[in-house]
């Protein structure tokens, strides 16, 4: 469904590119807010730069963050004080799942790129009972329900940019070119096969392209 003409869109991209920020580090409270004030052992699924894990440190006695990608997990030790308790290993999540259990699991923009539903069933296995696992999500729009949250959330996510760059453009403005993997599933499909691993699981559509997932392990 096409909402916009490809020279907005153009136009819209050029803006975002100038004035960019991050999606996902957007859910980072909203993540912690779900969370216990303490508990012993977290572990971060896909943790890039190393933002929520070091965040999660501040809960957690021990966080273990896991990424595939060697670069990016270097560039996160660096980033971390000696002081914070976070371990951070280069793994495949599914073939080297660290061994549990974790009272959190939290998994932000990247069960899209695992075998989604034997993602969740090995975030299950390794939830301590009364632990919660947190997915914040991609899906591909189907529903007129999706396409008008993508509409919204096309000003909303500009006029964010804007203001966490205090109206300068970045010095480093954002490729064009880079595009993450797009996800496969659609909202629908994520509902059904997630409440089939995880009974009772909440899950809700958000705005700038996301959706979330809380189950907590009875």
């Amino acid at each position: 469904m096409k909402i916009l003409s490809p020279r907005v869109l153009r136009a819209l991209e050029r803006f975002n590119a100038t004035y960019p920020w991050d999606h996902n580090a957007h859910y980072h409270r909203w993540i912690l807010r779900q969370l216990p004030r303490r508990f012993p052992r977290a572990l971060d699924v896909g943790s890039g730069s190393g933002d929520l894990a070091r965040l999660l440190a501040g809960r957690a006695a021990s966080v273990q963050a896991v990424d595939s990608d060697p670069a990016i997990s270097a560039q996160a030790r660096k980033l971390t004080p000696d002081a914070l308790p976070v371990t951070f290993t280069v793994a495949d999540a599914i073939a080297e799942f660290p061994v549990g259990p974790y009272d959190a699991i939290t998994c932000v923009a990247t069960i899209h790129h695992l075998p989604f539903t034997e993602a969740l069933t090995r975030f299950r296995r390794h939830l301590a009972p009364r632990g919660t696992l947190i997915v914040v999500g991609l899906c591909r729009a189907q529903t007129p329900v999706d396409y008008l949250l993508g509409v919204i959330a096309m000003p909303a996510n500009a006029a964010t940019g804007w203001l966490k760059n205090k109206g300068r453009p970045s010095p480093r403005p954002v490729s064009m070119t880079a595009r993450t993997r797009s996800a496969d599933m659609t909202f629908d499909d994520i509902v059904r096969e997630a409440r089939n691993v995880l009974p009772g699981a909440r899950l809700r559509r958000r705005l700038f392209w996301r959706y979330t997932l809380v189950w907590r392990r009875p």
